[in-house]
């Protein structure tokens, strides 16, 4: 572990790297620039990178702290950084972003004014500009349903018809929603720590709207707010077969925990009929990687192909069906 160990800090941001070096730099200076008034301790978790993660930091942003972490997964890694920190609010935050408006020390701010806020997000952009729906519900039957039958290209949709809030006039205000992209989770410490940290049995994928229904289980909520934007490269990876399968393994896990038997049955059906569209499609609208990559999901979803990133742990949170 280097940097100091800030006690007195308003934000903790958690950064994991997996070989992310590559966007640390922007990533880590634009967030130093955007800090404001509010005091930083900013922790790189280092999750058995090999590209001089350690190195970079150490040498560029001697503010900032290592830890190491063993490479279990999304949720394993941020956990162990949140673990060192305690300031009031922590941020998970992903490595390959980068703030460009509004301050750390007004976003502390206005969770200071909203005592029942547990979670926030941001404003977010794509690499070119296009602002990306962060804004999610909880997964239901009938969203699964909606997107198995393509709801994202409606003309008109409603919202039990999807998980992402897909009218972007709404991201200039502030709104309640059910959960947030994971690359930008705001989260007070108190509201984290009451609803039980990441859920390390998911490895990457479903950990978000897993933790803000624990935080709403424990009484609070969760909102988007314009007050920063952030830039996010995401998809950089294009179109991967492998994280697809995880998607659906991830959605099983969170069914599991979080459904009732009949409704979970449903739901994992609606799941399953949204790759079957795709992996039965003729050849215009979906190309033969995109139905590959919705075979494999099918079979990971019914067992037939291990899960991409092995078998969770045994000893995590224990499910919780409630619903």
């Amino acid at each position: 572990m280097t940097g100091p160990i800030t006690d007195q800090a308003d934000v903790a941001i958690i950064i994991v790297s997996t070989n992310e070096a590559k966007w640390l730099e922007p990533a880590l200076s634009t967030v130093f620039a955007h800090a404001g008034d509010a005091e930083l301790d900013v922790v790189v978790v280092d999750n058995e990178s090999t590209d001089g993660t350690r190195e970079l930091v150490e040498s560029k942003f001697p503010a900032a702290r290592v830890v190491d972490s063993q490479n279990k997964g999304f949720a394993h890694a941020n956990n162990r950084g949140a673990e060192t920190c305690s300031a009031r609010y922590v941020l998970f935050l992903n490595p390959d972003t980068e703030i460009v408006d509004g301050t750390f020390g007004e976003l502390a701010a206005a969770l200071d004014a909203r005592p029942d806020v547990g979670m926030a997000g941001v404003r977010q952009l794509t690499g070119d500009g296009t602002l990306w729906p962060t804004i999610r519900y909880f997964p239901s039957v009938r969203r699964a349903l909606g997107e198995a039958f393509g709801s994202e290209r409606w003309t008109h949709r409603s919202r039990w018809a999807g998980e992402r809030e897909l009218d972007l006039s709404i991201y200039d205000t502030e709104v309640a929603c059910d959960w947030t992209s994971g690359s930008f989770m705001f989260c007070r410490r108190e509201a984290l720590l009451s609803a039980g940290l990441l859920d390390e049995r998911f490895f990457i994928y479903s950990e978000e709207p897993d933790l803000c229904l624990r935080m709403k289980r424990a009484g609070w909520a969760t909102r988007h707010l314009p007050t920063m934007t952030i830039v996010h490269h995401a998809g950089k990876g294009g179109l991967r077969p492998k994280m697809i399968a995880q998607d659906v393994f991830t959605r099983r896990q969170y069914a599991d925990k979080h459904l009732v038997a009949p409704h979970r049955a449903a739901y994992l059906a609606a799941i399953g009929a949204r790759h079957m569209v795709r992996a039965t499609a003729p050849g215009g609208g979906v190309g033969p990687q995109r139905r590959a990559a919705a075979r494999l999901a099918l079979r990971t979803l019914v067992g037939r192909e291990a899960p991409p990133f092995g078998a969770p742990p045994q000893t995590a949170i224990s499910r919780t069906r409630t619903r």
